[in-house]
């Protein structure tokens, strides 16, 4: 782990995280996510191997690699879902995600949305993003609750960002596929998380719902950091600024996505028939 200076004090390593705190991690090296020579074994089974990764406050990393990999085991970990065998998984320099539970980790500022989307279909676009902004208050008591005018800025602000204006008092039932995945993209930045970790963004989307989730992950980026796992090559190369090559549990390869089309091991290992 790279040693810290300056004056400022970051968060204790592992304290708790309590439901109303607003972690700042501490990025002055510009690192946000440290994975740390990272095993994990299920039943013999190496899911990840000595891997090490790390993404940068703001950037938009897309991670990929073939069925196995070890891209899913990676996500648990970091979210605390799986428990490394033995590693360092590290917020900043010096919140310790080892130590903390998956609420924890989600309080701390690391939303994940999974390749379904998990959004209340019975409730409006509005309602759900209202739920999101509530924490530990429960759906009853945040739907009676009334809002303050800030939240309703921000609201405002997220229904703009994922495009869903329109929509806002749309049952979140009657979207689209493509537009739920992007109203579970906006209920996690109610969160306000500063670690975006996304998961087939565009698994079933039509092509103009592909290109406008590339233009909502691209926006992100910056304000967030964001870690996108995809199978969609053309999906990948409009977004990728840098890629990252999971092969066998371990990082095989990075660079940009010229950088790691033309790299022959890729090739071999993963890109070999779409190259061929």
């Amino acid at each position: 782990m790279i040693a810290t200076t300056g004056t400022t004090t970051p968060p204790k390593q592992g304290s708790p995280i309590l439901a109303e705190e607003n972690i700042n991690p501490d990025t002055r090296h510009g690192v946000i996510l440290y994975v740390e020579d990272v095993s994990v074994s299920f039943d013999g089974f190496k899911a990840l191997n000595d891997l090490n990764l790390y993404i940068n406050d703001g950037e938009l990393r897309c991670l990929i690699g073939a069925n196995g990999a070890g891209k899913t085991t990676l996500m648990d970990v970091i979210t605390g879902k799986t428990r490394p065998d033995v590693g360092k998984v590290s917020f900043g320099q010096q919140v310790d995600l080892l130590s903390l539970s998956e609420a924890e980790i989600a309080r701390a500022g690391i939303g994940r949305k999974f390749q379904k989307p998990t959004v209340f279909e019975n409730l409006t676009v509005f309602e759900n993003l209202e739920l999101s902004l509530a924490g530990d208050k429960g759906i009853i008591t945040s739907l009676f609750h009334k809002l303050s005018s800030e939240q309703k800025d921000r609201i405002a602000e997220i229904l703009k960002t994922i495009g869903l204006t329109p929509q806002e008092k749309q049952l979140a039932g009657a979207l689209s596929h493509g537009q739920k995945q992007w109203l579970e993209i906006g209920m996690l930045l109610a969160a306000q998380p500063r670690l975006l970790l996304v998961d087939e963004p565009v698994a079933g989307m039509t092509a103009q719902e592909t290109e406008r989730t590339a233009e909502l992950l691209t926006s992100l980026a910056g304000e967030h950091s964001v870690v996108v796992v995809e199978h969609d090559m053309a999906f990948v190369r409009s977004i990728a600024r840098k890629v990252t090559v999971l092969h066998q549990g371990s990082v095989l390869a990075e660079g940009s996505m010229s950088e790691i089309q033309s790299n022959p091991d890729v090739i071999q290992v993963y890109l070999g028939e779409e190259q061929g």
